[in-house]
């Protein structure tokens, strides 16, 4: 019985730690062979000397495993270094079918706080890491569609975050990158379909080391599963990675403890039409400060209520 994903390559950025690991290890197990990228830089906000440790211990888990993968320890947020990664996938496995965007660090402050530093170093390895390698993988699955003069298969799976969903106060830099990866996903879904290609977006929660503060009041069971763990989460890239999920092309998915719920785009809650030629301030004060008036303070997106999103 084949497997999957069998015949087909990966790539998994930030896949030496935590959820990336999980992921690859998934994409293995189901008959994929995977590049294994991460830096290894050991603190989650990006600082210490990079290594090629964490990356090669995933690649021996998997080989031990029966698996087929290889190291890659570039930066992804790096351009050259991000078309070098794709690059050693077609060379390795003689093309690229899956990619993976997982590669990500902390720098958290509140807004007021935060430095220009801060800002630019989050928003650089989460969303432009995201860009680099959906661009190189864009060209390479664009080219080998041209070359065939068909549609070739092609899968992208995205990171964003429940901060960019219901908000999170000491994280803007965070937020706004995730909320990018959601925009950047949503636009390269439509321009890929042509060729074969999906592009989704999931928001996981699981305890890694980039949140090991923010779940450090919730305790794991003695025994059994941890309902965080990032076992939760890689199925559901694997699921997405897989030809079963042809039909599924520019959705964000929320996923933790056994649950994946569906996110809709945004919808129109409410519509108010001025019955002048254009609003005044006194029309706009009358229909929209009795329509927040009582609403609870910082409240976001309803989705966020309904499904009991919020962080901490």
């Amino acid at each position: 019985m084949s497997l999957p994903l069998e015949g087909l390559s990966a790539i998994v950025t930030g896949a030496g730690r935590g959820l990336g690991r999980a992921e690859a290890l998934e994409l293995a197990r189901l008959g994929a062979a995977v590049v294994v990228n991460d830096y290894g830089k050991p603190g989650r906000d990006g600082s210490g000397a990079a290594s090629a440790g964490p990356a090669e211990q995933v690649v021996e888990e998997i080989r031990t495993a029966g698996g087929t993968a290889v190291p890659h320890t570039g930066d992804v947020a790096d351009f050259r270094q991000a078309g070098e990664l794709v690059r050693l996938a077609v060379e390795e496995f003689g093309k690229l079918d899956i990619l993976v965007n997982n590669a990500g660090i902390l720098r958290d402050r509140m807004v007021f706080s935060m430095t220009e530093d801060e800002w630019d170093s989050v928003i650089r390895v989460h969303l432009k890491g995201h860009f680099n390698t959906t661009r190189f993988a864009a060209a390479h699955w664009r080219e080998r569609s041209k070359a065939a003069g068909a549609a070739v298969y092609g899968r992208i799976v995205n990171t964003s975050s429940e901060a960019f969903v219901a908000g999170s106060a000491g994280q803007p830099n965070y937020a706004a990158a995730k909320g990018g990866i959601v925009g950047l996903t949503t636009s390269t879904a439509l321009a890929l379909a042509k060729y074969g290609v999906t592009a989704n977006v999931i928001c996981p929660r699981a305890r890694t080391r980039m949140t090991e503060d923010v779940f450090a009041g919730l305790r794991g069971p003695d025994e059994g599963l941890d309902p965080l763990a990032p076992a939760h989460v890689a199925p559901l890239v694997g699921y997405l990675a897989s030809p079963a999920a042809a039909g599924i092309n520019g959705q964000l998915l929320v996923v933790h403890g056994g649950m994946v719920a569906v996110l809709e785009r945004p919808r129109v809650a409410v519509k108010f039409d001025s019955k002048q030629e254009t609003f005044s301030y006194d029309e706009l004060d009358a229909l929209l400060t009795p329509h927040y008036a009582g609403r609870p303070e910082g409240e976001t997106f309803a989705a966020a209520e309904v499904l009991g999103l919020r962080r901490g």
